[in-house]
């Protein structure tokens, strides 16, 4: 592989795994317009995100097992062709239910981006560069939301919030045009494999018995949900409460985006000390404390716009720390169903991201109490969860060497 085609493929994968996180983040600072222009409110516009979240949760669980069925290219191309058509049919619609209908079409087809990607790394790179490959695009990822909100905000006052989507489908028309001209096949089709529900069904309930996977998969699926009670919360919150522009929200979005991504870092350092274990508690403990702290001064009313921020990017300091180690240590009992504990992995954060959206939408009262309160409760059950989970995973470990030492002394 010549470097130019390195840079092509990663170009291409890159864009793949972008496509859903620009689909969240872009249109954030055009809610208060959509909700001003459909004639509805802010809470029902927040619906769309949610609806946008359920769709990638169940659209994981399907892609997985076409894209082994069927090869990579075929239901790349028809995700991608979904996700433009239901692009243009936002862009279009002129009631917020057929925006909220049209998101969930959106995320169904995107989401294939996501799985694909991660399957042709393992296709088309040496076993020795996936982790540098896999590297290369979470950093894409990190840093789609310091971007996507920015063009987002000035979108929506140039060109107004219908043009969001229609750069979103041009830009997935251009991905699909590459994909076609530069992007290899990868894995071949498999038509042995079954696609029939008990085998599907049958592999997920595997991964689920296992108290591991499900411990750290909860813990990841709550606790990391939290973000998304943010970014479902926070354009009401910072333009309608606190009355900034759309570029400013934009600017802000992108600076708060830098306590998700800068952790990450530091967790690289952290694990030659501590354990992955260690980290996701004493992460939860902080995030528990800023919380409450972040609940307690929004009632009392001690923060301004400034300390709003301030706390919020506090709190989000744990969300680098928490998401990795947590999908490590869920994968980590897996060889043979480890793709379909990813999928499920990715299927359950999804999910519960969608929960949070939902729950701030229906609690919206014009504060951000809604918001925090959240937040600081996804950080409070994991960490609930976190702690009974290692005890059922501690015993089981434990009952599993008193055997193991039984049969050795008979």
């Amino acid at each position: 592989m010549t470097r130019r085609q390195y840079f092509t493929i990663i170009l291409i994968l890159g864009t793949l795994t972008t496509i859903s996180p620009f689909s969240i983040d872009m249109y954030l600072p055009g809610f208060p317009a959509i909700a001003n222009d459909l004639h509805t409110s802010i809470s029902q516009v927040q619906l769309s995100l949610t609806a946008y979240l359920i769709g990638i949760a169940f659209g994981q669980l399907i892609y997985g097992p076409l894209l082994d069925r069927f090869g990579r290219k075929l239901p790349l191309y028809g995700g991608l062709a979904i996700y433009l058509l239901a692009s243009v049919g936002c862009a279009l619609t002129n009631s917020i239910e057929t925006l909220i209908l049209m998101r969930l079409l959106q995320a169904l087809g995107g989401c294939v981006g996501l799985v694909a990607a991660q399957a042709l790394v393992r296709d088309l790179f040496p076993v020795t560069e996936i982790a540098q490959v896999l590297s290369l695009l979470t950093l894409v990822v990190a840093v789609s939301p310091m971007i996507a909100p920015t063009v987002g905000g000035y979108a929506t006052v140039a060109l107004g919030w219908h043009s969001i989507f229609l750069i979103l489908a041009g830009i997935t028309a251009l991905i699909i045009v590459g994909i076609y001209y530069a992007l290899p096949d990868g894995k071949a089709p498999d038509p042995a494999l079954s696609l029939r529900p008990r085998a599907v069904l049958g592999n997920f309930f595997t991964v689920l018995k296992q108290p591991q996977f499900l411990t750290y998969a909860l813990v990841s699926g709550i606790a990391t949900a939290a973000p998304f009670a943010y970014i479902s919360g926070s354009p009401d919150v910072f333009m309608n409460l606190y009355k900034v522009t759309e570029q400013q929200y934009g600017w802000i979005f992108s600076f708060l985006a830098i306590a998700i991504i800068a952790p990450t870092q530091l967790n690289r350092i952290l694990l030659k000390r501590f354990a992955s274990e260690q980290i996701i508690y004493t992460t939860l403990v902080y995030q528990t404390v800023v919380g409450l702290l972040l609940v307690f001064g929004t009632w009392a009313g001690w923060f301004g716009l400034h300390g709003l921020i301030g706390m919020l990017f506090l709190y989000l300091c744990g969300q680098g720390l928490t998401g990795p180690n947590a999908t490590a240590l869920s994968l980590a009992p897996f060889s043979r169903h480890a793709g379909s504990a990813a999928a499920l992995m990715g299927s359950f954060r999804m999910g519960c991201g969608a929960l949070v959206s939902g729950a701030v939408s229906v609690l919206h009262n014009h504060t951000a109490m809604p918001m925090v309160s959240v937040m600081t409760v996804c950080s409070i059950s994991g960490l609930l969860i976190l702690v009974a989970g290692q005890r059922v995973i501690y015993h089981k470990r434990d009952h599993a060497d008193v055997n193991s030492a039984s049969e050795v002394a008979l």
